[in-house]
């Protein structure tokens, strides 16, 4: 008889569905070994999950929006560069103090054009988030990130960001360091930068560690992204001084993408695969590729002084609600 499949990781509110995968991998191992037929029982327990996944999946709250950004299966930056693009030449170093390895970033080709591919990145175990910092910059990341853009100016490319960060690492050596000011001079410099730029918010978007790389032309975010001023966590703390109300602090900072599409903080979603993007990150890639390769037609065509004007108003524009 062959051993039953290992449990995948669930989140708390994909339990319903994991459960109905265990049922089906359960009996299917115990029907292989008696040599029974259960093709009834089978496709009676597949329909429930997939009838399941989409009640589950339709029907998600902001928090469990922010939950899917965390998910440790979630593709990173380095996983959609792979997928995205061509030739990709990683460039270490802010050229003054270190190589942060919590952005990573260089030359790559999408569709036979050259680009600047700049991302934040995450470990997978603990070896590897120590060495990343966890997704969090230190100043010298956003040097980096500034380093390359200045880069793909000098040579007429376009720069593609991948937003997944926390925030800004807050320790005493990045304060030490100047993060904030790293983070200003990229913001001020993002906005003159005189070719186009286009972002994506693949996970977790965190305050200025996210805007640090995300003052551009077109902003899109992933459907179980978010994008927010600061952690739902965070923002518990302060309001309700309890973390514990970070699903009510999710709900109010309307972090999510559909809201923040409303609000015109970003210019449009991306898709993902039912169940989050690490579900199947080629389809996922897929869809960010269109995307990229459309925004890219769009913003070629205009010239430095039309690409830096629409990009001045696009930011001055955001925070105006109608009453």
């Amino acid at each position: 008889m062959s051993a039953p499949a290992k449990a995948r990781f669930a989140l708390e509110f994909e339990k319903p569905i994991r459960e109905i995968e265990e049922k089906i991998a359960a009996l299917r191992a115990s029907s292989e070994g008696a040599g029974l037929d259960v093709s009834k029982e089978l496709a009676s327990l597949e329909d429930k999950l997939e009838t399941t996944r989409r009640e589950v999946y339709g029907n998600l709250s902001p928090w469990q929006r922010v939950q899917l950004a965390r998910h440790p299966r979630r593709p990173y930056s380095l996983d959609y560069i792979q997928l995205l693009f061509e030739d990709f030449q990683e460039l270490h170093g802010d050229r003054l103090f270190m190589d942060d390895e919590s952005t990573v970033g260089g030359t790559a080709m999408f569709e036979g054009n050259p680009v600047v591919v700049i991302g934040q990145q995450k470990g997978r175990d603990t070896k590897e988030n120590l060495r990343r910092n966890f997704g969090c910059p230190n100043p010298e990341g956003y040097r980096k990130a500034l380093r390359l853009m200045k880069l793909a100016e000098r040579f007429g490319i376009p720069v593609v960001t991948l937003v997944d960060t926390p925030g800004a690492f807050p320790g005493i050596g990045s304060e030490e360091r100047h993060v904030a000011e790293a983070i200003a001079v990229n913001l001020r410099e993002m906005s003159q930068l005189r070719v186009p730029i286009v972002t994506f918010v693949i996970g977790e978007g965190g305050s200025g560690g996210a805007l640090g790389i995300a003052v551009s032309d077109r902003v899109f975010i992933l459907e179980n992204a978010y994008y927010s001023v600061i952690s739902p966590e965070g923002c518990a703390a302060i309001l309700f001084k309890d973390r514990a109300h970070a699903p009510k602090a999710a709900e109010a900072l309307k972090l999510d993408a559909p809201n923040l599409v409303k609000l015109g903080v970003v210019d449009g979603i991306v898709k993902e695969p039912l169940g989050g993007a690490q579900e199947n990150p080629a389809v996922t890639a897929s869809a960010m590729r269109k995307t990229l390769r459309e925004s890219l037609a769009e913003l070629g065509k205009l010239k430095a002084d039309k690409l830096l004007a629409a990009r001045y108003a696009k930011f001055r524009g955001m925070g105006v609600v109608a009453s």
